[in-house]
């Protein structure tokens, strides 16, 4: 006679994870190395600060100091001329950044591609762009005052002409690696020119052109943040940091680097999701 065992009704039954705990079990190993990473670096900092081994001030004087911690709470404040909250100038800044960037990607894109089918093009033109990438934002500063005679273009002017030589030169490298399989089923096929740039060339190079965007975005912010520095007078980032160091406000100009920084990252993060989404379609 076989007897069999039922388990015991009073057993306690384990509660099935959450939605948040299931998420954390995704996602845990991925934020708790950069959260630690950051934390050791702050308090590191902090450490540094308190025992008097750097002059900069410590993460705490973002709150402790009553001028920044205004600054830091209350970013969208506006007083009239350069008096205004840190969001205000961020965005003075991200429009300069949009418009020299909009038109880097224009012409990087249309001049790479040109470039990369023309092989002539390619010859007498490569060691120009290779000579004029190597120029520093800094150096472009006074030839865009010379040029312009007024801020405003100028700092779009060398916004453009830092952030122009990634997207040209990575679109060119995309169209020269299109696979010669391709290019000749399309001399069969006699595409037409749209269709070969839309089918062919386009996917195929799309991923280098992505490349030298996300470069070039980040060395977009970089040169407005220097072209603000050496040409104060508006509202930006850039002016921002330059007037608290001239005014000795060190937490001020940390507060500024920590903006700097943030914007950059959400620009690239922003950039790369762009790509990801472009190139499910």
């Amino acid at each position: 006679m076989t007897t069999s065992i039922n388990p015991s009704p009073n057993r306690e039954q384990r509660p099935a994870p959450s939605g948040l705990a299931l998420w954390w079990r995704k996602n845990g190993k991925l934020i708790l190395p950069p959260f630690f990473g950051t934390a050791g670096f702050l308090l590191f900092w902090q450490l540094s600060a308190s025992l008097g081994l750097t002059k900069l001030a410590g993460p705490l004087s973002l709150f402790t100091e009553e001028r920044t911690r205004e600054l830091l709470f209350y970013p969208f404040f506006d007083r009239g001329g350069l008096d205004k909250g840190l969001f205000l100038h961020a965005m003075s800044s991200l429009s300069r950044v949009a418009l020299g960037y909009s038109l880097a990607a224009i012409v990087g894109i249309a001049v790479g591609i040109a470039v990369g089918l023309n092989k002539t093009l390619d010859r007498a033109f490569d060691p120009l762009f290779q000579f004029l990438r190597m120029v520093a934002p800094l150096a472009w500063v006074p030839i865009a005052l010379v040029l312009f005679q007024n801020n405003q273009p100028a700092a779009i002017f060398v916004i453009f002409i830092t952030s122009i030589w990634p997207i040209l030169i990575n679109t060119a490298e995309g169209v020269r690696q299109i696979p010669q399989d391709y290019r000749n089923v399309a001399l069969v096929l006699q595409m037409s020119n749209r269709r070969f740039f839309t089918k062919v060339l386009l996917p195929s190079a799309l991923p280098y052109i992505f490349t030298g965007l996300r470069i070039s975005i980040g060395l977009a912010w970089l040169a407005i943040i220097a072209a603000e520095i050496v040409m104060p007078g508006s509202p930006g980032i850039g002016f921002f940091i330059w007037d608290a160091y001239q005014n000795s406000y060190v937490s001020e100009i940390v507060l500024g680097v920590v903006w700097i920084g943030a914007i950059g990252l959400i620009l690239d993060r922003l950039m790369t999701w762009l790509q990801r989404r472009i190139s499910k379609q």
